[in-house]
């Protein structure tokens, strides 16, 4: 027992007050190991499949995050009271230069509050659609800091919380119903309007993510400076992907189009041009254009 005692006491290091001995590096590895084992089953508890129907996978991802941060924090202020250094002192006798650090890392600390948020409550999981100054993302993961999405065009980008806290955003993936989008058409004066509204919602019709045939209708809506401004409106549940049915839709129209000759317009301009006379010394005139 004495000889375990002295290899325990037996001192690794030694700056000025703060020694460490062989129990002190076996003191930090068991608190690392029950961390770690902690976390492992705080985690196997969460995403036990038995859980899945009971648990939502977005809460329980969100819980598991700041579970891990929380112990953490905790577990390595265990390891500084065991070297030796006093935790409530060391973060008294730093409180000026942590002032300064909180100045210069305000918007960091911004987006940190704002994932706690966001892991914490239940208006964004993963796999939802947000919409986001316009743009349409598809969440895949919820850090404490910054989030991760893949827009439409499969491009992961990388967004600060704060972005999705403090601006309006809209989640699609609330959306209880379908969704009713729109695609504006314009054709010629003279065209058949009854016709360019029957081929309207026949091409909505026959794309195969339009969710009613009843609920799709087409509109005359605006005599414009050059057209006759018509409008589709259909429902779809395949939000993400919407500007991919709406491109298919229009592909539709423009073969119906074609085939029962109605022309889509574009913007025309009539100039006029008028004649001048202009006198010259000698009584003679030059006839210009302008």
């Amino acid at each position: 027992m004495e000889t375990i005692r002295e290899f325990l006491e037996f001192e690794l290091i030694s700056i000025d007050n703060y020694k460490i001995r062989v129990y002190t590096l076996v003191a930090i590895l068991l608190i690392i190991l029950i961390t770690k084992l902690v976390l492992r089953l705080i985690k196997k508890t969460l995403f036990r499949k038995r859980n899945v129907n009971e648990f939502d996978r977005g809460n329980a991802y969100a819980l598991f995050k700041i579970s891990r941060y929380i112990i953490w924090i905790i577990s390595i202020g265990l390891v500084l009271e065991t070297i030796g250094i006093k935790v409530t002192v060391l973060i008294a006798g730093s409180a000026a230069l942590l002032v300064g650090v909180g100045l210069g890392l305000q918007q960091t600390f911004n987006d940190v509050i704002s994932g706690i948020i966001l892991l914490s409550e239940k208006s964004i999981k993963i796999d939802d659609i947000l919409e986001i100054d316009g743009d349409f993302v598809k969440m895949q993961s919820i850090g404490l800091r910054t989030s991760k999405g893949l827009n439409r065009d499969d491009i992961s980008i990388i967004i600060p919380n704060s972005l999705i806290t403090t601006n309006k955003v809209i989640n699609w993936s609330h959306q209880t119903k379908i969704t009713r989008f729109r695609i504006d058409v314009g054709v010629a004066y003279g065209s058949d309007i009854d016709l360019v509204i029957k081929i309207l919602e026949e091409s909505a019709f026959e794309h195969p993510d339009i969710s009613s045939r009843e609920l799709t209708e087409a509109r005359l809506v605006n005599f414009g400076n050059s057209s006759l401004d018509f409008q589709v409106l259909f429902f779809s549940k395949n939000i993400f992907r919407i500007n991919k049915v709406k491109s298919d839709i229009r592909r539709i129209i423009n073969k119906k189009f074609t085939k029962n000759s109605i022309q889509i317009p574009f913007p025309q301009m009539d100039l006029h041009l008028k004649s001048k006379l202009y006198w010259t010394d000698d009584l003679k005139y030059i006839h210009l254009s302008g």
